[in-house]
């Protein structure tokens, strides 16, 4: 399989600079709506329903602005991501209590155990650091979020 790599599995496409949501569950809507568009076999009630299933658990707003919604599903193919900024932030029930402006949505196949966690593991990784996320809310658009998530993907 090789080195995971975010960019193996995010495309500019399913970047979203400017998220319109203002909840939890508008937002986890939106994203999950791209993977909808970008996967057809993939349902956007059954995505949403097992997003908003994994949420119950515990947010996967993990603090400093970054939330990563993930989840697995029966019909997709292989990981997608997408990810989204919301300049004005959404209360993500984060762990320190701040709005999230920075979206991972992650999901995997049901099989996909391994690659999902390194998955998630590299996101975190990348977005620990401040300078990446200053450079992420600072991007004028898709393509250079793109870019800087390139950059900072190869350095790891």
């Amino acid at each position: 399989m090789g080195r995971i790599t975010i960019t193996r599995f995010l495309s500019p496409e399913d970047i979203i600079p400017d998220l319109v949501s203002g909840t939890k569950e508008e937002a986890l809507a939106e994203l999950a709506a791209r993977v909808a568009l970008r996967q057809p076999e993939i349902s956007l009630a059954d995505l949403l329903k097992i997003l908003l299933e994994r949420e119950r658990l515990g947010s996967t707003g993990i603090g400093d602005g970054v939330a990563i919604p993930h989840g697995k599903v029966k019909n997709a193919k292989e990981l997608m991501l997408v990810f989204g900024r919301s300049l004005p932030g959404v209360d993500f029930n984060s762990l320190d209590g701040r709005p999230a402006q920075l979206f991972f949505l992650l999901v995997a196949p049901d099989q996909a155990v391994g690659e999902h966690l390194k998955m998630l593991a590299r996101i975190s990784r990348i977005l620990k650091d401040p300078t990446t996320r200053r450079k992420l809310l600072d991007a004028p658009d898709a393509a250079a979020v793109y870019n800087v998530i390139k950059e900072q993907d190869s350095s790891y």
